[in-house]
């Protein structure tokens, strides 16, 4: 009986998916007066915009899709499985206390800002050192994915101080953050190499 329920796959795997599906058409709809690769995904969700219903069912589909990883990740340290059901929360909760669409909002960037930083170190949280562990549940890989995430964090909060490539740094590391969940799962499903034989 394997450790990870199959619809693990499907819930990983459908997380990307909604987020990248959710901005590409939340922006079609708010037309050529919303700037990909200066303004942030919040924006789309924001009340009275055109892309408002597509962005926010988008957060809340990530949000549940994280929930339900999390919950079936087994093989996964219970403080990274914790952490990473937090990120789905978070997702959530930008959903119900969306940006303003003008100016910035306390509420809505300290939520944005508590996902960010349990998505990013929920993959070290994870980690286990049992030899059996799949290999992106290891030590090295799980730092190697946090680190990165934090660097992309830093590179979207520099573009944004900067009034620089706030989109664009924005969505490179929520991305990464989607993706790495079910980058987990698939390893979980790949056999250790002792336990494979020639045919």
């Amino acid at each position: 009986m394997r450790s990870v329920p199959v619809w693990t796959l499907v819930s990983s795997g459908c997380a990307p998916v909604v987020l990248i599906m959710g901005w590409l058409m939340a922006a079609s709809l708010q037309g050529p007066a919303y700037d990909p690769a200066a303004q942030t995904i919040s924006v789309l969700a924001a009340p009275g915009n055109s892309g408002y219903w597509v962005m926010t069912a988008a957060f809340i589909a990530l949000g549940v899709c994280h929930l339900l990883t999390a919950w079936g990740l087994r093989p996964a340290a219970t403080a990274g499985r914790v952490a990473l059901a937090a990120g789905g929360v978070s997702a959530l909760t930008v959903a119900l206390v969306p940006a303003p669409s003008s100016g910035g909002s306390l509420g809505h960037g300290s939520v944005a800002a508590v996902g960010f930083v349990l998505l990013a170190a929920w993959p070290v949280l994870a980690a286990r050192t049992s030899g059996t562990v799949p290999w992106a549940l290891r030590p090295l890989p799980a730092l190697g994915a946090t680190a990165v995430m934090a660097l992309g964090a830093a590179w979207f909060l520099v573009e944004l101080h900067q009034r620089g490539a706030a989109g664009a740094a924005e969505r490179a590391v929520t991305t990464i953050q989607s993706v790495w969940p079910f980058v987990v799962v698939l390893s979980c499903f790949q056999r250790p190499a002792r336990d494979r034989h020639p045919v």
